[in-house]
């Protein structure tokens, strides 16, 4: 799976940038210190200025790939997600039980995230936990209609429906099959969130993670 991870790329909607940041190694660079700062400063304080002091390059240059910082979060969350994407294409390929390949991957779509190699450029444990913190931002905006019609969100839009897909495979009788797979989604951010800052809303710890919470709500409400 490495090697094959290795000659991907995670397509990004046009529209998101300016200039492909895969493009160039100032891209590049671009990307891999704005999660670096992100992780470290929050979205919030943030700013195109302190990006280009860190990479020692005019701010200017930062622009002729994204529009703005909310472009770049868009961009981020949307690599993160056709990551995900990834993952679970390769892990769940060659299952063809519908119970066992629903499992699979409800286990790569909450589980703990570790680096992966096979991208160089980006921390995927520090992009996760800005998507944890900070992915609703890239939503929760006046302009979210035209956006989602401009296809900013196909990524995350096509991995809900392929979970979709897999809970309609083992419980074609099933009603909500669309809240369940977003909810499985947008559920695992919100544990790992309340994990770290609000403990006491959970039942998510060290030892019972999101990934069981999620694996038994999904396997007690379907017929299997």
């Amino acid at each position: 799976m490495e090697r094959l991870m290795q000659s991907i790329r995670i397509g990004i909607n046009e529209k998101i940038y300016v200039k492909d940041p895969e493009s160039s190694d100032l891209g590049k660079r671009i990307v891999e210190q704005s999660i670096l700062m992100i992780d470290d400063m929050g979205f919030e304080s943030f700013t195109f200025r302190k990006l280009g002091e860190r990479i020692k390059s005019n701010e200017s240059s930062i622009y002729r790939y994204f529009e703005n910082k909310h472009k770049l979060l868009l961009y981020l969350a949307s690599w993160y997600w056709g990551w995900l994407e990834y993952k679970m294409v390769f892990a769940t390929n060659a299952i063809s039980n519908p119970s066992e390949k629903l499992r699979k991957a409800i286990d790569i779509l909450t589980q703990t995230v570790e680096e992966d190699v096979s991208f160089s450029h980006i921390n995927e444990v520090l992009l996760n936990k800005i998507v944890i913190n900070e992915y609703s931002k890239s939503y929760l905006t006046k302009e979210v209609d035209q956006e989602n019609k401009d296809g900013y969100f196909v990524i995350y839009k096509r991995l809900v429906n392929r979970l979709h897909d897999m809970i309609v495979s083992m419980d074609g009788e099933y009603e909500f099959p669309s809240s369940l797979a977003s909810t499985i989604l947008e559920g695992s951010l919100h544990q790992y969130f309340l994990r770290e800052h609000f403990p006491m809303l959970t039942d998510c710890n060290k030892t019972t993670t999101p990934t069981h919470y999620f694996t038994d709500l999904v396997f007690k409400t379907l017929n299997s």
